[in-house]
C-alpha cells in the first residue's frame, strides 16, 4: 500500500478543478445565464434584492479548485481497494458528486420555495457528467 503522492495529487486536483471551473462558467454564464438574470429580476420585483458581491466569484472559483483536489484525493484514497484506472476515477467522481451537488440540491429544493427547479436540478444533472469527467482527467495526472 503506497503513500499518496501529494505533489501529483495537487497537480491532478488543479487539473480537475480547472475542468470544473470552465464547465461551470459555460453552465452558469451561458446555459443558465438568462434564467439566473430572470430570477434576480423577479426577486427584485418582490423586494428581495440580492447583493451580488464581486468577491463571490473569487470564492466560487477557489472552492471549485478545492473540490477538484478533493475529487482526486478521493481517487487516490480508494484506488488501493478498487484498483487504479478510469473505473475507479469515475467512482470517486460520482461519490464527490453525491456528497456535494446532490446533497446541496436536495437541501435547496427542500427549503427555498422561490427557486426554480431548473436552476436547482440542471446543475445537478450537469455535475453528474462534469465531476466524474474532471476526476477522470485529474486521476490521469495522478501517479503514486
Amino acid at each position: 500500500m503506497g503513500r499518496i503522492n501529494m505533489a501529483r495529487l495537487l497537480v491532478g486536483g488543479l487539473v480537475a478543478g480547472l475542468v470544473m471551473n470552465v464547465s461551470e462558467a459555460v453552465l452558469h454564464a451561458g446555459v443558465l445565464g438568462a434564467d439566473g438574470a430572470k430570477l434576480l429580476e423577479d426577486w427584485k420585483r418582490l423586494g428581495l434584492e440580492m447583493d451580488i458581491r464581486p468577491s463571490l466569484l473569487f470564492w466560487l472559483v477557489g472552492i471549485t479548485f478545492v473540490l477538484g483536489i478533493l475529487a482526486v484525493w478521493t481517487y487516490a484514497a480508494i484506488r488501493t481497494r478498487f484498483g487504479a484506472g478510469p473505473k475507479t476515477a469515475v467512482r470517486a467522481g460520482l461519490a464527490v458528486w453525491a456528497m456535494s451537488y446532490l446533497y446541496a440540491a436536495v437541501y435547496i429544493d427542500a427549503g427555498i420555495v422561490v427557486w426554480p427547479p431548473k436552476l436547482t436540478w440542471l446543475p445537478v444533472a450537469w455535475g453528474l457528467v462534469e465531476i466524474p469527467v474532471a476526476t477522470l482527467l485529474g486521476a490521469w495526472v495522478y501517479r503514486e
